[in-house]
């Protein structure tokens, strides 16, 4: 497995992206500049950041872009973060009302430094966007938030339409892949949004290893908690110094999964290969 890990692989067509054009996307950029915006679209390199921001759309990343954690799939830069900024709740309701989006996406850095992990600008945030653009749904993509269920509670609380904690990959590569975080903790996260009665959204990756068995179990997993949504798309490597793609999934494996992810009783399932969490993300809302 380690000499696989080391071997080039070349992405397929399937999987090429398009360039960033139109004015709707120089617009977003434009707004995401001038209003010192972190945006998972950029810092997560995601494949969809054309078409996402072509439509004037944006994923906003609060809490900074510096993450305490360092999981090996990640883009994001990692290492001490800077102080809280308690401006930014009102920064980002701003922007979203300039966007004039009607479906925001947020997400943040894990921010283990933060007595609450963050959950307190979390909750001002999703509460000014409500006072600002109350037209705006809102769907919140959360870390785990060290598994504290108080914290997490503090975000439900806020009460965005949809509240989304990404499993990643399967239980058994957890650790090979993710920094910090654990498969069941994770669980137990959306279990308390499906509790709550919240739409509760969850993905995974493929293409590190997984075997379709263990895809399926984590359908499982998921529904037995409750999970209503759920995205897959293909891991792909942002840099040398990141887990090396072992297997470029095809098209036609990801509409299977659709089908059986569906037929497992999930509301929605996104699973196609540039598929991202937030992508398409307005259409699970319902």
């Amino acid at each position: 497995m380690e000499k696989k890990r080391q071997t080039k692989r070349l992405k397929p067509d399937w999987l090429k992206i398009k360039v960033p054009i139109g004015k709707e996307y120089i617009q977003v950029k434009e707004i995401v500049t001038k209003h010192k915006l972190h945006t998972i679209c950029s810092s997560g390199q995601c494949p969809n950041m054309c078409d996402c921001w072509g439509r004037g759309t944006a994923t906003l990343m609060i809490l900074g872009d510096i993450c305490t954690r360092s999981c090996k799939f990640c883009a994001v830069k990692t290492g001490k973060p800077l102080a809280a900024d308690w401006d930014e709740p009102a920064r980002v309701a701003n922007s979203v009302k300039l966007m004039k989006l009607k479906h925001v996406v947020l997400t943040s850095v894990d921010r283990d430094d933060l007595d609450d992990g963050g959950a307190g600008i979390w909750a001002a945030t999703i509460k000014e966007v409500k006072k600002v653009s109350p037209e705006t749904t809102q769907e919140c993509l959360i870390p785990d938030f060290m598994g504290n269920p108080a914290h997490i509670q503090t975000v439900i609380d806020a009460k965005p339409e949809v509240i989304s904690h990404n499993l990643e990959t399967t239980e058994r590569l957890t650790p090979q892949i993710r920094s910090v975080a654990n498969y069941k903790r994770s669980l137990e996260v959306i279990k308390q949004i499906a509790e709550s009665g919240l739409i509760s959204k969850s993905g995974i990756m493929l293409g590190l290893g997984e075997k379709e068995e263990e895809v399926i179990q984590c359908m499982d997993d998921l529904r037995a908690v409750g999970c209503h949504v759920l995205t897959i798309g293909q891991y792909l490597q942002p840099s040398t110094k990141h887990l090396p793609v072992l297997e470029y999934i095809k098209p036609e494996q990801f509409k299977e999964y659709q089908e059986i992810g569906l037929s497992k009783g999930f509301k929605h399932v996104e699973s196609e290969p540039l598929v991202r969490s937030s992508y398409r993300a307005e259409k699970h809302i319902k």
